[in-house]
């Protein structure tokens, strides 16, 4: 039964599976380059910007350790095939990721924002791990937060099959992804709660498209896993 599941969250997933998995990860990363580079090289040509900020978040603490849980949407990302048990989850998945990359770089388009925050200083030992985060935030898009997008849709499709305790403890995780996006000053909290309705949505449009397209073969599970 869904949300009752106590068998390891981990598990080898057969060279197959993870081929699968892994062919995927190439097509939606090339997706996610394609959006989110074309939509920055777009606002970065014109001088139109939207301001997406209050005052007074221009006040919240910077909190460097806190990029730890912000780069940790990476471990998520290569976690997807030791996790999800089926082609078809790990289908579904890529679905509602490419659904939520092709929305939001529409909204960068449409609000074409710019971070508020000054630039960080006094990193300490954190410095390289924020210039990298620098470097593939790019500049301009902001809103919605992809960060926060694809993290919880991983969380979520993790948690489908996991009981009380797991989901608690994936969904802390995405909180805690959540927070990291403000408190590295990467984001602002529009931002954020944007990332969040923009997962719920592309969610449950990929579910829709499933119903009408999905086809039974991916449904599948590889050899390693007993049913």
């Amino acid at each position: 039964m869904i949300g009752t599941n106590r068998s390891p969250i981990l598990a080898w997933p057969g060279w197959r599976h993870l081929c699968f998995s892994w062919w995927l990860t190439v097509l939606v990363t090339a997706w996610f380059a394609l959006v989110f580079a074309g939509a920055n090289s777009f606002t970065a040509s014109h001088p139109t910007r939207v301001r997406v900020h209050l005052d007074a978040e221009l006040q919240i603490p910077l909190v460097p350790g806190f990029i730890i849980f912000y780069l940790s949407i990476y471990l998520l990302f290569a976690a997807i095939p030791f996790v999800l048990r089926t082609r078809r989850e790990v289908t579904s998945l890529a679905l509602a990721q490419c659904l939520a990359i092709g929305l939001a770089g529409i909204c960068f388009l449409l609000i074409p924002a710019q971070l508020a925050y000054a630039p960080p200083t006094g990193l300490g030992v954190w410095q390289g791990t924020f210039r990298f985060a620098d470097a593939m935030n790019l500049d301009y898009n902001l809103v919605p937060s992809l960060h926060v997008a694809l993290s919880f849709i991983c969380i979520e499709c993790f948690a489908a099959h996991r009981e009380l305790v797991g989901k608690a403890l994936l969904r802390n995780w995405g909180m805690l992804i959540a927070a990291s996006t403000v408190l590295t000053h990467q984001h602002h909290l529009l931002d954020v709660l944007s990332g969040g309705l923009l997962a719920a949505g592309s969610l449950w449009l990929g579910r829709r498209i499933e119903k009408l397209w999905a086809p039974s073969e991916i449904s599948t599970p590889p050899a390693s896993y007993s049913a």
